[in-house]
Parts: C-alpha cells; sequence; structure tokens
C-alpha cells in the first residue's frame, strides 16, 4: 500500500539529511529566515548528491597543439579581396595532400612559394582563398593557408565533395612513388592531425561518416562515405595526390598521431 507524505513530512526528510552543526545554526533563526534558510540547504543538499552520483565524463584524448606560422608571416600585403571565411560546425577527419611543386628547396624559401601557390589558386584557378587549411615544409614547420582562424573549423577547398567537417593539409612539394619523405614533414602532419581532431575526440587510426558534397568526388552528392579519419586525397577524389610515397606513410601518421594524444597503441 502507497503512504502519502506530506508536505511536512518531506520537509522533516529533507532536514534530516542536513548536517546537525547546520541544523544547529538553524535553530538559532527567527521562524520565516530559518524556514527559508532550511529550503536552500537542503536544496544544496541534494543537488551536491546528484552532482557526486552523476558519472563522470569520459576521458578525452586530445594533443597539445604545434607551432604554426601564421598567414600573415608568408602572405603579407599578397592577399587578395576575399569574401568572408566559412565555417562548420566541427571537424571529423583529415585530407592529406601535397601540393605537386619542386622538392629539394630550402626552408627559408617557403614563404615565396607559398606566394606562389596562393597566386595559383586564387589567380589561375580564379579561388577565393588557398585551399589548404595548412601547408607543412620538409623542416617540419607547419603554416596558416587558408583565412579564417588556426583554432576554428574552417571550410576549405581541398577535397572536392569532402570539404566539410574536414582540415586539408598539403605536404610542400611531391611524393610520387620513390620519393623520399622527410621524417619531419611526416611528424608534423601527425602532430598537427592530433591536435586538430582532438576537440571531437577523433581516433586518428579510425573511420569517419562524412556526406558528399559534389557528385565530381568519388561519391554521389548526398551519399554518405565511410572514409578513414586520417585519409589521404585520393580517398575523397579521382586523384593521384598526396603521391605514392607519401601515401605509403599514412599508416604510420596515424598511429603517431593516436600517440601524440594519449591513445593506447594498437
Amino acid at each position: 500500500m502507497r503512504v502519502f507524505r506530506g508536505p511536512r513530512e518531506a520537509r522533516r526528510r529533507r532536514a534530516a539529511r542536513i548536517p546537525a552543526p547546520a541544523r544547529a545554526l538553524l535553530g538559532c533563526l527567527p521562524g520565516l529566515a530559518a524556514v527559508a534558510a532550511l529550503a536552500l540547504c537542503a536544496n544544496g543538499v541534494e543537488r551536491s548528491a546528484s552532482a557526486q552520483a552523476r558519472p563522470a565524463a569520459a576521458d578525452r584524448h586530445s594533443a597539445p597543439r604545434p607551432p604554426i606560422v601564421p598567414r600573415s608571416a608568408w602572405l603579407g600585403d599578397a592577399a587578395r579581396t576575399q569574401p568572408p571565411p566559412r565555417y562548420d560546425d566541427e571537424i571529423l577527419a583529415v585530407f592529406v595532400h601535397h601540393t605537386d611543386t619542386p622538392n629539394g628547396y630550402d626552408c627559408a624559401d617557403v614563404p615565396d612559394i607559398l606566394r606562389g601557390v596562393y597566386s595559383g589558386q586564387t589567380g589561375g584557378r580564379d579561388w577565393d582563398d588557398i585551399g589548404y587549411n595548412f601547408v607543412v615544409d620538409r623542416c617540419g614547420t607547419i603554416y596558416e593557408g587558408r583565412a579564417g582562424g588556426i583554432t576554428r573549423p574552417v571550410t576549405g577547398a581541398h577535397t572536392q565533395g569532402f570539404n566539410h567537417r574536414t582540415t586539408g593539409i598539403a605536404a610542400l612539394g611531391t611524393f610520387t612513388a620513390g620519393v623520399p619523405v622527410p621524417d619531419a614533414l611526416s611528424d608534423a602532419i601527425a602532430a598537427l592531425a592530433a591536435w586538430k581532431l582532438g576537440p571531437t575526440d577523433t581516433d586518428p587510426r579510425a573511420e569517419v561518416t562524412l556526406v558528399s558534397s559534389n557528385g565530381l568526388s568519388r561519391y554521389a552528392a548526398g551519399a554518405t562515405a565511410t572514409l578513414p579519419a586520417v585519409a589521404g586525397h585520393d580517398e575523397g577524389y579521382q586523384t593521384s595526390c598526396p603521391g605514392a610515397a607519401l601515401t605509403a606513410r599514412l599508416p604510420d601518421i596515424r598511429d603517431r598521431a593516436a600517440r601524440l594524444q594519449g591513445r593506447p597503441s594498437g
């Protein structure tokens, strides 16, 4: 049989949960003040108990932000007038590219080379900005590419059909079969991928679900694709980019990125 407990009984039960010293202090207060204090104290105890009972949030895997050279340092006053940047809600995947430019450059000359890439994409191709979100040189230096903010989920123009919820990282050079891939370059790509995938707790070794926005990709517009969280350009578009040599390094890049996020091996 259910027993009905009225307001007086409910107050008595809440008061019983208040520590004895607090009840003694309440006894010194005048009538209405004591009632108000009793209600506040009891509610506070209940909220505290509820918070203690709530399970702790699962630990998120993240990595520190690597050093990144801002675009202002390499682009300067060569920037063209362009529309405001566009943003996604989050980053779920990274696409790796190569710029298909000469190797063997002096890393001190990279700002000039990047201005050339920028000019080719915004002039020759008439894009509104450089397509890649980031560019990494053979010395392991990371450069901000597309405008909009290093820490924000900027929508790039790097992988037809899969620019949304992704970041484009380009290796400066050409990495076709047989071309050595500098360790400093691949390590920098891994560090950047680990950091950018951290806010969504995405394992760089995992697969993610993306929706194609353009039928010129490998998938019809609106189709759902399951792709590696750290993918080569050719996973989403019909191309040989990022080159066979860099593609062969992607498993190592994924593993290193996962370790940087503090994930167990395997």
